[in-house]
């Protein structure tokens, strides 16, 4: 059964942001005086929510440094930097077709809500969408409340409705909702590790949208 609603993941599947923040990491590490670097690999690997834990794999150390005072200092790094990121590849002909499918579009995004609608504006791709769901701090803790909400609002079948992402996470936030799930590997974590939630993995959102709309 085709959906009725796409809720889309925002950073490192529309948002192309993964080489910005595997720089912004290592930034963060030199200013805080850690001697590890990450490429862009090493990066993926370690990458997860919540990001309290991910920052444990890239090894800081929350009794010298509090965990707040790091993602604040990364996001004031992050945000203006994100200004040059561009849309992932195929992300605009993804939103082409669903719109011509005549299907819903959210972002259902962990973050901050002013930065998600900025970002989203500065792209030129806020029609695209009925809702742009963000959290209102900024350390991305989960997106399940915000799309249960929506969903009970906006009286959406969880059972016609797919989210797209790119992280073990979503399949998680897809899963609380009940809704369905594909994941793209061009993002923050490899596809092996996306495999791993029995998801249908893609290797970008040219390749999604023929799946969902099949």
């Amino acid at each position: 059964m085709r959906p009725e609603l796409i809720l889309w993941d925002w950073n490192g599947t529309l948002l192309d942001d993964v080489e910005l923040c595997v720089d912004a990491l290592n930034r963060l590490l030199a200013r805080y005086g850690y001697p590890q670097r990450y490429d862009r690999d090493q990066y993926r690997a370690i990458f997860g929510f919540p990001v309290q834990d991910y920052y444990a794999r890239a090894g800081f150390d929350f009794t010298r440094d509090s965990f707040d005072d790091l993602a604040v200092s990364f996001m004031e790094d992050y945000i203006p930097a994100s200004e040059s990121c561009p849309l992932t590849d195929g992300a605009r002909e993804a939103l082409d077709a669903f719109a011509a499918a005549g299907l819903h579009q959210v972002i259902l995004s962990a973050s901050p809500v002013t930065t998600l609608e900025h970002q989203v504006a500065a792209r030129g791709v806020t029609p695209y969408f009925d809702r742009l769901l963000g959290l209102g701090d900024i350390y991305a803790k989960s997106k399940v409340e915000l799309g249960l909400r929506y969903l009970q609002e906006s009286g959406f079948d969880p059972a016609r409705a797919v989210m797209i992402g790119d992280s073990t996470h979503d399949f998680e936030v897809a899963q609380a909702l009940g809704v369905g799930c594909v994941l793209q590997s061009a993002g923050h974590q490899p596809p092996e590790v996306l495999l791993a939630t029995g998801a249908p993995v893609v290797p970008g959102l040219r390749e999604a949208v023929p799946l969902i709309l099949a």
